[in-house]
Order: C-alpha cells, then structure tokens, then sequence
C-alpha cells in the first residue's frame, strides 16, 4: 500500500496508538500527524527529554475534536506498570522514548542503558501481554558502528562505538528473540539523523541542525568537530513519520521482523550542511555574519554515515518525501519563529 493510500485508509477506519516519548521532538511530530488523521492516541512521557512544550503546540495545530482523542499519561518506560497501563487497548505501539546522543551514553552509560535496555524491555512485555497488533520501534543508524562500507545496508553492521550504539543493538537482538520465542511482531527503524519542527536546540547534546541554526540566528560562531568533511544522511522528520506508520501496518509477512534504514540515500558533509543553513536563514530575512570554527573531531563519531533506502522502499513502500534541502526549507520558518522568541 503506498503511503497516500495508508492516509486514506486510516482516516477511513481510526485506530488507537500508543507514542512513547511523545512530548519529544519525533513522538510530537507522530502524535500532530496521527491526530490530524482523526486517530485515538495515548501518549506516555516523562519529560527527561520531551517538552510539555511541544504537546502544547500539537494542541493549536489540531481541532478540539482531534486533541479529545489524545491521551497523555506522565510515566517511566523503565516503570513496568506505566508500560502496562499505556498498552491497555492499543492497537499499535511506536516506541520512540529513550536517551539519545552518542556524547551522553559517554558521560552516564548506566543512565542510557536503563532507560533504552531495561524500559524497552518492559515495554516489549507490555506490550506482547496486551496484545497489540505490531510494536514499530526507534533504532539507529549508530548500530553500524565502525563498519566501513558505504551506503550502510541493513545486515552488515560493524563494532559499537559508544554505550548508545550497544543499547541500540541490544534492542534489534530483544526484538529478535520475541519474534523468535514469542511470535511478537516488531520493525525496527534505525533513524539516520533526523530533523525538523520541535527538535531540541538547547543543551550539551543538541543535534548538530539544531545547535548551528540557533548559533546563527543569535550571530555566535558556529563550531564544527574535525575537518568539516565528516558527512551524514540527514533525514526530514517527514520521513521518518512515514515510515512509522507504514511500517506499522503493514501485514505483509516478509515485511515484519525486520529492522530497516531511514533516510534519504544521500549524505551532506558538515561544511555542506552549514551553508545549507545559512542559505536558508537567508532565505528567512535572517543574515549570518559570523565565523565557523574547526575543532578535534568528537568521540564515538563514525566519518561517514549514508544509507541503503532499498530494502524499505521494496517492503514498505517507503518513498521519502524532503531530501535535506527540502527539508531545511520546510524546518527553518519554525526554528526561526522559535528561536527569535527565545532570544528575543
């Protein structure tokens, strides 16, 4: 089914989702696409990451007939009874809380494995007890750790290179195994870095669209680690809710069980992506004049990131909709109309 298709059959027979970490920057963009297409959806979030923030802006860009379909319960994945209690009655679960960034897993492994090991082990049992029809779950390009080969394809994967990339492998063997022990249908979906509307510009492990886009609009330099030439599939959250719902509902058995790249099929380096930004500040009113400055390369960090979209597009029907220029056009009205305020 291709993804118009899909639209059309949800808004036609509504079902009833569960979005965990839906305060944060993905799970809010799923909840304002899910909504707008007269689902039922019951959010669960702590707010460690996600911002009550975003759930409030969900809220303007919905009917107040769309917003009483949402349900918002604050609670813990790493708490089993939270899980328990989000799953009750869900047709579909799209696991999308954990604790991102390669940089942080650094600085508190202990903190990243129990949320994105032990609460994506909880939330795998609750869901298996509740019977939901499929559980689309966050993975990441990060799993490909220092395998050199380029695009990334799904079954070649390399040696972890941060405490993150492991909690993330840890989370395709778990889903293996309850496919294998259990019959419990999973997709996994290793994101290759995402962006757009209410991503996270602030803090010491903001992503790097974010980050830069802020730095300029308030004339600071713009820091690059290394050279400037390390390069990464940058992927429009567009994307990455179509491949969500897709993967969702499909009920095609060779499509279930499997763990898929989402992305564009492209890369941009670091330089590349800085002058995207300030062309498309530009193209906003807003003129950068400051500087970008080099710096040692980060740990943990791969050189080069692009994926192999082929096996989505055969099993999902996955098409992506924004390559990373149209995306950042689509992305900086909001991080300008955002940040403008925040410094203003």
């Amino acid at each position: 089914m291709s993804y118009a298709n899909l639209l059309e059959s949800l808004r036609a027979s509504p079902k009833t989702w569960l979005i965990t970490g839906v305060a944060g920057f993905i799970g809010s963009n799923l909840l304002e696409t899910l909504l707008k297409l007269d689902q039922h959806v019951v959010g669960l979030d702590n707010f460690a990451t996600g911002y009550p923030r975003n759930l409030d802006e969900v809220r303007t860009l919905v009917s107040p007939a769309q917003w009483a379909r949402f349900q918002f319960i604050e609670g813990d994945i790493r708490k089993r009874e939270d899980c328990a209690v989000a799953c009750t009655g869900v047709d579909y679960v799209l696991h999308q809380a954990a604790l991102g960034s390669v940089p942080r897993s650094l600085a508190d492994p202990i903190a990243t494995n129990d949320t994105n090991i032990t609460g994506f082990l909880n939330m795998l049992v609750a869901a298996r007890n509740a019977g939901v029809a499929s559980f689309t779950y966050a993975a990441s390009s990060a799993t490909y750790g220092d395998h050199p080969a380029l695009p990334k394809v799904e079954d070649a994967i390399g040696k972890p290179l941060s405490p993150y990339a492991v909690t993330k492998y840890v989370n395709e063997l778990y889903a293996d195994v309850f496919a294998r022990a259990y019959g419990f249908s999973t997709i996994g979906l290793r994101y290759f870095n995402v962006f757009g509307k209410r991503q996270d510009p602030a803090g010491a492990y903001a992503a790097v669209i974010p980050k830069w886009t802020a730095a300029m609009i308030a004339g600071d330099d713009v820091f690059i680690n290394g050279d400037g030439e390390t390069s990464r599939d940058f992927c429009f959250v567009d994307n990455v809710v179509q491949a969500n719902l897709l993967a969702a509902t499909t009920t095609a058995p060779e499509a279930r069980n499997q763990v898929y790249n989402v992305a564009v099929g492209d890369r941009s380096s670091l330089n590349q992506l800085f002058e995207a930004l300030r062309q498309a500040l530009a193209d906003n009113g807003i003129h950068y004049t400051g500087s970008k400055v080099y710096r040692d390369f980060r740990a943990g960090d791969v050189r080069h990131s692009q994926a192999d979209i082929g096996k989505a597009q055969r099993l999902l029907g996955y098409a992506p909709s924004h390559d990373i220029h149209q995306g950042i056009r689509a992305a900086m009205p909001w991080y300008a109309r955002f940040l403008t305020a925040q410094t203003s």
